[in-house]
């Protein structure tokens, strides 16, 4: 058991020290506001005293139902100094998806934003109001009085934050984040401030953050990917610009030019989009310093034209997941191209290994599992114990991702376990398939998925996303290249062109929707 001496300091602690050390510096820059580190500590602080006056005792839940915003961040901040547990919803959640969620974790405080979707305030209102099974209470913060008795409004007036309590210890739950459930049901990743933590300084470690970096934020803060900027930018007294435009990508970039923003996180989706429907090729980004990347791979192509589009940036393709709290390995920039297709090594303070079924080391080039180790694994899952005790193993964290590792220790992902296709006597990893398409010129993005097949029992099907100057006969073009790049087995049987494809709020493909619709075209 680590002593407590050698804990690593919690997040609050930290946002504090800072905010005294320097109040005017930035921390939040959003749609022209800017809100320093001093004016976030007081919002934070009268927040949490706000908790304490109503009631909410360490360790209920608190859950916030609200876009990237400053309202977001003090709130984050604010729940945790009251040691109750952070709950961060999807904005754009169905009601069924919220009832759900919140009959797992019942927490006493629901606050919401005033630019929220209206209908599905009110249909959530409703909702506590004839089914919720405990007392919830609804409250919105920021902005103009909603119109609506049903909502109370946050007088943080009320509250001082002179009489607050002893604030939370390392191993208390600090946040409960639901995986975005690409299949089944979301569960809820229970972490403590001391995961919080662990995790923040080993990205630190990595990166090497200073409170003269800032990130561009496009990830939502409820994922943990969006998540772990977040918390390591305000451990740093780093700046937060927080982008709102998703639709005109160039505004985005706008945001970079004009902030002096020194680092870029996205997800492979992020990229893609990027490449394909901005301007970034004629950008010259003079103040980035770094690109990172998580949440999937980013296939090799984009891989090459992100560094050729910004040459001067070192790029971090990362690998994690949220029972790790965010972040598990990265492949450092020096070795993008010496380990091409690996995720690296694990980072400062975790332990990966890749096991056969019988929790034995495999040997360079054979098939395993990814099984984690550090003080920044979860709890477990939020009132699920059959679920925790399937990953959670005497050898570590099972993570479900199958790869290979080689004779350096570098780890090399071949595809999720339940992802894998299983075409007559072969195994194939949509991975592979899949950057062998997003190297033909027109493809902004791909997904490979295994369909039933009365001959073979599965068989690959490709669905691509062209990019603006696609030629009408892409299809075709995926089809004769993959001819010539994969061998007859891995070449997918069919090649759909799609809009978009189907992606969760944190931008993972979901693959199962595919499946689907494959299904549908099929018996119609």
């Amino acid at each position: 058991m680590t002593s407590r001496a050698s804990e690593p300091e919690l997040l609050w602690h930290r946002f504090s020290r800072f905010a005294h050390r320097a109040p005017e510096s930035v921390a939040i820059q959003v749609q022209g506001q800017i809100v320093t580190y001093g004016e976030l500590h007081q919002r934070a602080l009268r927040f949490a005293a706000w908790l304490q006056k109503t009631g909410v005792m360490p360790g209920e839940r608190v859950a916030l139902l609200l876009p990237n915003s400053v309202e977001f961040v003090a709130c984050y901040l604010g729940i945790q100094r009251a040691g109750a547990i952070v709950v961060a919803l999807n904005p754009d959640s169905t009601t069924d998806e919220l009832e759900f969620i919140l009959r797992d974790c019942r927490p006493v405080t629901l606050v919401i934003h005033p630019k929220s979707n209206r209908a599905l305030s009110d249909a959530f209102v409703a909702l506590n109001e004839q089914r919720f099974p405990l007392p919830l209470r609804v409250v919105y913060a920021g902005g103009d009085q909603m119109q609506s008795h049903r909502v109370l409004p946050l007088d943080l007036a009320v509250a001082s934050p002179e009489v607050l309590l002893h604030g939370p210890g390392p191993d208390d739950v600090a946040q409960i984040i639901y995986t975005s459930g690409t299949t089944g049901r979301p569960k809820g990743v229970t972490l403590t401030h001391a995961n919080v933590a662990a995790n923040c300084d080993s990205i630190l470690a990595y990166l090497e953050l200073t409170d003269s970096d800032s990130v561009l934020a496009v990830l939502p803060f409820y994922y943990s990917y969006g998540n772990s900027l977040l918390f390591t930018h305000l451990a740093v007294g780093a700046r937060l610009v927080l982008a709102t435009d998703f639709v005109f990508w160039n505004r985005t970039l706008d945001l970079v030019e004009q902030g002096g923003v020194t680092g870029l996180a996205g997800v492979p989706s992020t990229f893609a989009l990027l490449l394909h429907r901005s301007d970034l090729k004629k950008r010259r980004l003079a103040s980035l310093r770094y690109v990172t990347c998580a949440g999937g791979a980013l296939p090799p192509a984009h891989r090459d034209a992100i560094r050729e589009a910004i040459p001067h940036a070192d790029v971090f393709l990362m690998y994690g997941q949220t029972e790790a709290t965010a972040r598990l390995s990265t492949l450092m920039p020096g070795d993008l191209d010496r380990k091409s297709g690996s995720i690296g090594r694990g980072i400062p303070g975790v332990e990966l290994a890749v096991l056969d079924e019988n929790a034995e080391p495999v040997r360079p080039g054979e098939v395993g599992e990814i099984v984690a180790n550090g003080p920044s694994i979860m709890l477990g899952y939020w009132n699920d114990d059959e679920n925790t005790r399937r990953v959670l193993r005497p050898e570590g964290l099972r993570t479900g991702d199958l790869a290979t590792v080689d004779d350096e220790g570098f780890i090399f992902i071949v595809g999720r376990g339940s992802d894998m296709i299983k075409s007559g006597s072969f195994r194939l990893h949509p991975l592979e398939i899949e950057s062998a398409i997003a190297e033909v010129a027109g493809v902004a993005e791909v997904a490979v998925v295994g369909v039933e097949d009365s001959l073979w029992g599965e068989r690959p099907i490709a669905y691509v996303v062209p990019t603006a100057d696609a030629g009408c006969d892409l299809a075709s073009q995926v089809m004769a290249y993959c001819h010539q790049k994969l061998t007859r087995h891995k070449q997918p049987r069919e090649v759909t062109v799609l809009s978009s494809l189907p992606k969760t709020p944190s931008g993972k493909v979901k693959r199962s929707e595919l499946r689907t619709l494959q299904s549908a075209e099929v018996s119609s």
